[in-house]
């Protein structure tokens, strides 16, 4: 059978650190209670000329160069943001154009955090149906843009980043042994959508909007969900924490991110966590770990890697992986 194996893998950040220091002097919050809380002791702010889609081609070219393609060698680019640099056309189109590619196909994908997940999971649809070989896939994101910076509660979470990988079509035997894409779960439930949503769109208040949140809401929810999505694919499988290698999780909260490993009985040495390093950065930041961790040596070839996100809607998923 046809599976999707990563083939490269890239990612991009702004020149811009804003520490925790920082953040006290734009809102009544401390180091201290940004770190126990969250986890997150800094986050990349994007400056004059960087947008989602500078960002994503910069990500993009670094996987490209990973994977020893070009952009003439893709079919298919799927681009994951909440961000994008226009309502339209698609930031994939955009960075489409920024690669130099003139032909295939490029749309984005709306699904907030769970947004990287949902991608890599009909890019994988796509090349398991014969409508491509090869797809790059794009967690980019601004979240800085859309931040009420007089808003202490979400202003210390987010930041901005971009990750991708490239998904190629190899034959494997149709057991978990093969190279690529093993499963995808995705669910969503738009009863949870006042929970954690922008205020503003262009059908509605006609401007861009501010973050908005409930976190003990977000929180209270998040365990659960990333647990049925794992579960599910440990089901559709037949594997179980046992055999995963990695756990990548989005990179939201060090406690749900710990909680949730708890609950599954994967060991937290086993656990990628850059939330510390980049913050909240939405669709980004499942990408953007995969490359901090594969790029260190962490995820070797061969390795079994489990992806999940929880984002705005709410929407979550999972990916399991042989990488």
């Amino acid at each position: 059978m046809i599976r999707s194996v990563v083939r490269g893998f890239g990612a991009a950040l702004p020149k811009r650190v804003m520490t925790n220091k920082e953040m006290e002097a734009k809102v009544d919050t401390s180091d201290e209670w940004i770190v126990q809380r969250t986890g997150i002791r800094q986050r990349y702010i994007a400056g004059e000329g960087e947008t989602t889609a500078s960002l994503g081609e910069a990500a993009a070219r670094a996987a490209l160069r990973r994977a020893d393609l070009t952009a003439d060698d893709l079919d298919l680019i799927i681009v994951a943001t909440s961000t994008p640099d226009n309502t339209f056309p698609a930031t994939a189109v955009n960075i489409q154009n920024r690669l130099g590619m003139r032909h295939g196909a490029a749309f984005d994908m709306q699904a907030v955090c769970s947004g990287f997940v949902y991608a890599v999971a009909t890019a994988d649809a796509y090349i398991r149906g014969g409508l491509a070989r090869r797809a790059l896939v794009i967690g980019a994101e601004t979240f800085s843009r859309i931040l009420d910076w007089s808003d202490r509660t979400t202003c210390v979470l987010f930041g901005d980043g971009a990750g991708a990988i490239i998904l190629e079509a190899q034959q494997g035997e149709g057991t978990n042994a093969d190279r690529g894409v093993l499963t995808a779960q995705l669910r969503s439930d738009g009863i949870h959508g006042d929970k954690l949503y922008v205020d503003g769109g262009p059908s509605t208040t006609g401007t861009v909007g501010h973050l908005r949140m409930e976190g003990r809401e977000v929180f209270k929810h998040a365990v659960g969900m990333i647990t049925d999505v794992i579960e599910a694919a440990f089901e559709a499988t037949g594997t179980t924490a046992d055999d995963v290698d990695w756990l990548v999780p989005h990179q939201a909260n060090r406690r749900i991110i710990d909680g949730s490993a708890r609950k599954l009985g994967i060991p937290l040495e086993k656990v990628v966590v850059t939330v510390d390093l980049h913050g909240n950065t939405s669709a980004a930041s499942i990408p953007l770990a995969l490359d901090t961790a594969a790029s260190d040596g962490r995820i070797k070839k061969g390795d079994l890697v489990m992806l999940e996100a929880m984002g705005g809607g709410f929407t979550w998923g999972s990916v399991l992986v042989r990488w």
